[in-house]
């Protein structure tokens, strides 16, 4: 991609947001005033279809993916929620339109109720520790980048691959959270904590890896399936298993869609059976969890190794495949070498 077709996508990319944030004006002053349920949900799908198709018009790996995730992933569960009055759109007293707005169309989430001021110190020990953090990633992420230059070992290209992955994600959506929580004022909570020092599937999916998607999943389909379970009488040892399930089946089909952004090509469900062996693994994990009562436990290092290399080697079958089959990341490393030109 050439400079010439760079700003013609970041002009795009500017209307595409431009026509999001009048979609959201209409959900607050519009659909807001039907009363929640099917009616409400009849004024808001014009809204989601707007946004399933707004990013078709954007080629560059790093202004599509995330408008996808956003948009068409984060955005429209919100406004599912919202149709019912659930979810982080409903409140009371309701949002203002800037705070709506920034919820809505962002992966963002307050620690604190967004309805009620609240004062951040932006300055406080954890916040500096944060983006010292975040400071020695961009560092890495740099140093990653530069190394694809080098002639290195397919299986370390991988690896490093799979370093960028996490590295690219956590920080676009860092950068996406610091500032907006600055301007409101408010204390975002870190979308992600630390993955690599997961000790199990469970808390690597749950409590650690994009916890944006873990916040929206749980109200639009954790929490239905486990309800629709309980009222089947599965018993205490396996209720849980088919909501764990039914959320990593849904993530699977969302990252097919985004994939399908990226690339325009058909899905090869590669990227759905990641998620289903996970989700298999993890409600398997959860059940023996139970049945063991908490009484052997491996030592925590051992659990960290078992559980990052697990989910490496899987990601490396059946995660990536379809990225590098289709150079989704020949052209995301061309679109930093014409960053680095234009900074320059």
């Amino acid at each position: 991609m050439n400079q010439g077709k760079m700003n013609s996508e970041i002009n795009k990319f500017g209307k595409i947001w431009i026509t999001a944030i009048a979609c959201i004006c209409y959900c607050y002053y519009i659909a807001a005033r039907f009363p929640k349920g099917i009616l409400r949900l009849l004024t808001t799908l014009p809204i989601i279809y707007i946004f399933i198709i707004l990013p078709f018009s954007l080629s560059s790996v790093h202004l599509c993916g995330p408008t996808v995730f956003y948009l068409v992933w984060l955005s429209s569960f919100k406004l599912l929620l919202f149709s019912f009055d659930n979810g982080p759109l409903s409140t009371t007293p309701p949002l203002s339109l800037l705070h709506f707005t920034s919820v809505a169309l962002l992966p963002i989430k307050s620690k604190h109720p967004l309805n009620k001021t609240t004062t951040t110190s932006f300055g406080s020990t954890s916040q500096l520790k944060r983006s010292t953090l975040v400071a020695a990633k961009m560092v890495l992420l740099v140093m990653i980048i530069y190394a694809y230059k080098l002639d290195l070992h397919p299986y370390v290209i991988l690896c490093l691959y799979c370093c960028h992955v996490y590295l690219a994600t956590e920080l676009v959506l860092a950068i996406t959270g610091f500032p907006v929580g600055a301007i409101l004022g408010l204390e975002i909570e870190p979308q992600f904590n630390e993955p690599y020092l997961a000790t199990s599937l469970q808390d690597f999916w749950g409590r650690r890896w994009n916890l944006m998607v873990t916040s929206i999943l749980r109200p639009t389909v954790y929490n239905p399936v486990l309800a629709f379970s309980t009222r089947c009488k599965l018993g205490p040892m396996w209720v849980r298993a088919p909501p764990t399930f039914a959320t990593f089946l849904v993530s699977g089909l969302m990252h097919e869609w985004i994939f399908y952004y990226l690339t325009h090509v058909g899905p090869t469900w590669e990227v759905t059976w990641f998620f289903v062996i996970h989700g298999v693994c993890t409600a398997v994990e959860v059940v023996l969890k139970k049945a063991a009562g908490g009484r052997y436990r491996l030592h925590r290092a051992v659990s960290r190794i078992m559980t990052v290399g697990f989910v490496a080697v899987t990601g490396v079958w059946l995660f990536f495949p379809q990225i590098l089959r289709n150079r989704v990341e020949q052209r995301a490393i061309e679109e930093y070498a014409i960053l680095a030109d234009f900074v320059r």
